[in-house]
């Protein structure tokens, strides 16, 4: 009889066998489709960025270009952002090759929406969206589009309409800018922080049945079976395991993939084909999981195969001793010595190096921790389910922690993501130039005052009383401070500066630094030119800059000299909540494609970002918490079954059920709290040093999501503690004689 034959006899008649191959074969399937598709992310980025090519500038063709695009973004009124590209043909439109999902160029005045945007701008007042843009002449297919929920519009124009920023190409840009590096990254950390777990749950899954098999193959190797026997008996009976949940993972990935195209990400979901993997990738994967279950279960045979003695016969585990401790003080502090002095290159890689070495003693920490807790409760309690529970930790405290290691990686990343993202989302947008509400357009100062009148004409027929003013850029006197010339009542009304009265007076200049010498002011309108003086008279009164990127000086239009003219300027609106949609239609309409901006569109893309952050963080820590749980409670089940003589002999000497439940509910939920609590307070003092890296001076922001690692702690523990009750009575109700 071969190996193959005799793991197939084994798996027919050993009932605790098959549960334990079940289980191998259900975690090599978690962790083949996981890997499946966290490797596949960066081709779906890649996939998307492609498809959205056309809708960003291409290669400069001053020479036979055939069309003129101008890229900017807008704000629907739910707060999404719109891509828009303005277009011009220059040569014959049925001669340009179109992208796909595009069937033709629109017409100047026509344009084309994505299904979404049309979708919104049916159901919305025109003058809060839809006459921004042109008339409506047919909708973009989804091959055009980034994310099937993207809004886009792809707006007609002859070549003198286009905005100053339109730029001349030959053709829509072919392809996109590859994949997403940092999602890369990030899928990359979810390879190895999920994917731990997952062969945690396939190891204790195997441990179910470590002692038997071990008694099983020792007999073997007592009876004359050679090494390369029993590595071979034991390779055909992990590998019908393995190879059947590789098999089974690949089959069900499709269907997460499927869930995750609902996962957004910067900006939107994904379409279902975007996740597809080559041929050779996959077969690497789906060969390559199962490999490293073989080479684990072939590994851990060595006791088997030197001492099959002290196999048949058990073995008591050695004392854990204190120096587990030392890596982690000495880590975190080596650590906090990089965050305080590291500047270079060198440096920041001996800092990830720290950041590892922590999250490699906290793993070392946990077991002697593991134990010293059981020594606690072998000492200060006396309940029989406390003494039974201290007794199983302080003697095995590696195979009590084991099982819930593998959460350790994923609550320490965790921890750390949600320690710096709120506190980064508090620095975002923090600096402005206009006011809060204020929409402004930058344009050349040509074009400065018909967009102004186009836009007041908007306003009115709107019924608005908002009325947008014209903002000239400038430098002023020797030191080129940047100023900006405008009336000092609409500068107080749109500006980032606080005038504090110094409007009642005479037309000035106004300035937050005091001492400037009246007989030295010039403006100029670049940097590099003769500054044009001022009257001496100008009076120079002071203000308040409430934010660091408010302009150094404000000039008065009325003081400036009639021969000056700035070279730049922008044309800006104040808004409400209320109306700021329908200002900023009538700003973009005006505009004609060029980009309205606002701190607070600003601030939106930023929060959605670090939202996506949040989001899938979130995610990796539920997804690992699940696994780690999984793994305790089938480390659990094994736990149980190994010890099923003494707790058959406790059971037959009168211990309640409930007392054996309650001691293995305690020895399977604190090395859970130990793993959890202990890597989310490292993840998070890591996250803040991380933050004084990245953010020199900033406000640490603590959010509630910091708790997520004792609420995951708690669950683990709780799906651990599960599976005591049920185990026990299944010992229970078998008799002692079996084993």
């Amino acid at each position: 009889m071969n190996s193959f034959q005799l793991a197939l006899r084994v798996l027919r008649t050993d009932g605790r066998t098959r549960v334990s191959a079940i289980l191998i074969a259900v975690g090599v399937a978690v962790a083949t489709a996981l890997v499946l598709l966290l490797v596949a992310l960066p081709g779906a980025t890649e996939t998307r960025a492609d498809r959205a090519a056309w809708q960003h500038y291409g290669e400069l063709s001053e020479d036979g270009a055939s069309l003129e695009l101008a890229v900017s973004d807008d704000v629907a009124p739910d707060g999404r952002e719109i891509q828009r590209v303005d277009v011009a043909a220059l040569a014959d439109p049925t001669q340009i090759d179109l992208p796909p999902g595009i069937d033709r160029l629109p017409a100047p005045g026509e344009t084309l929406l994505s299904p979404e945007l049309a979708d919104v701008v049916d159901h919305t007042a025109g003058s809060q969206l839809g006459e921004r843009f042109g008339e409506k002449a047919g909708v973009l297919g989804d091959d055009a589009l980034e994310y099937p929920e993207q809004l886009v519009a792809l707006v007609g124009h002859t070549p003198d309409d286009l905005p100053g920023t339109a730029m001349p190409q030959d053709g829509f840009n072919p392809s996109g800018q590859g994949a997403d590096s940092f999602l890369g990254l990030l899928a990359g950390v979810g390879v190895v922080v999920l994917t731990v777990p997952s062969m945690v749950l396939v190891a204790s899954s195997a441990r179910l049945i470590a002692a038997r098999r071990e008694r099983r193959l020792a007999a073997f190797r007592l009876a004359g079976a050679t090494p390369r026997q029993v590595i071979s008996m034991v390779t055909a009976e992990t590998a019908i395991a393995a190879a059947g949940g590789a098999l089974l993972g690949w089959a069900v990935s499709p269907l997460l993939r499927q869930a995750a195209t609902v996962v957004p990400w910067n900006g939107g979901t994904w379409q279902a084909a975007d996740f597809v993997l080559g041929p050779a990738p996959t077969v690497a994967i789906v060969v390559g999981v199962p490999v490293l279950v073989l080479l684990a279960a072939v590994l851990g045979l060595r006791r088997v195969l030197s001492a099959p003695l002290g196999a048949a016969g058990g073995h008591t585990p050695k004392p854990l001793r204190w120096w587990r401790l030392v890596p982690l003080p000495v880590s975190g502090a080596l650590f906090a010595f990089l965050v305080a002095t590291g500047e270079s290159q060198f440096e920041g890689t001996l800092l990830l190096l720290s950041m590892a070495m922590v999250i490699g003693s906290l793993t070392l920490a946990g077991p002697w921790i593991t134990a010293a807790i059981g020594g606690l409760f072998v000492r200060r309690w006396r309940k029989p389910s406390a003494l039974l529970a201290g007794r199983r930790l302080r003697d095995d405290p590696r195979g009590a922690y084991r099982a819930t290691a593998g959460v350790v990686l994923a609550v320490f990343t965790g921890s750390m993501a949600l320690t710096v993202l709120p506190s980064i989302e508090g620095q975002a947008g923090a600096l402005r130039e206009y006011a809060d509400g204020v929409l402004y357009v930058e344009t050349d100062h040509d074009s400065l005052r018909q967009i102004a009148a186009d836009t007041n004409d908007a306003l009115a027929r709107y019924g608005q009383d908002e009325r947008a003013a014209t903002i000239g850029d400038a430098f002023l006197g020797d030191e080129h401070a940047l100023a900006k010339v405008v009336d000092c009542d609409a500068a107080e009304q749109l500006l980032a500066v606080d005038m504090r009265g110094a409007c009642e007076g005479e037309p000035g200049v106004y300035t937050p630094y005091p001492g400037v010498s009246r007989g030295e002011l010039t403006v100029s309108a670049d940097f590099d030119r003769p500054g044009t003086s001022l009257a001496a008279d100008v009076p120079v009164r002071p203000m308040t800059a409430t934010s660091e990127a408010a302009p150094e000086a404000i000039v008065d239009s009325a003081v400036i000299p009639s021969d000056f003219t700035p070279s730049t300027g922008v044309v800006a609106v104040p808004s409400t909540p209320v109306n700021v949609d329908v200002v900023r239609t009538a700003l973009a309409s005006a505009a004609d494609g060029l980009q309205v901006q606002s701190r607070q569109a600003r601030l939106a893309g930023q929060n959605s970002q670090l939202d996506d952050l949040q989001r899938v963080t979130v995610i990796g820590l539920i997804v690992a918490a699940v696994l780690g749980g999984c793994s305790a409670a089938v480390s659990t089940a094994g736990s149980v079954l190994d010890r099923r003589r003494t707790f058959g002999a406790l059971m037959a000497a009168g211990t309640p059920v409930r007392v054996l439940a309650r001691a293995l509910r305690a020895e399977a939920a604190l090395p859970a709290l130990v793993a959890t609590v202990g890597a989310g307070v490292a993840g998070t003092l890591v996250g803040i040093g991380l933050f004084a890296v990245v953010v020199d001076d900033g406000a640490r922001v603590l959010t509630p999501w910091l708790a997520a690692p004792v609420v995951l702690g708690i669950g683990v523990a709780l799906i651990a503690s599960s599976v005591c009750t049920p185990a026990l009575r299944r010992v229970q109700a078998e008799p002692l004689a079996d084993e």
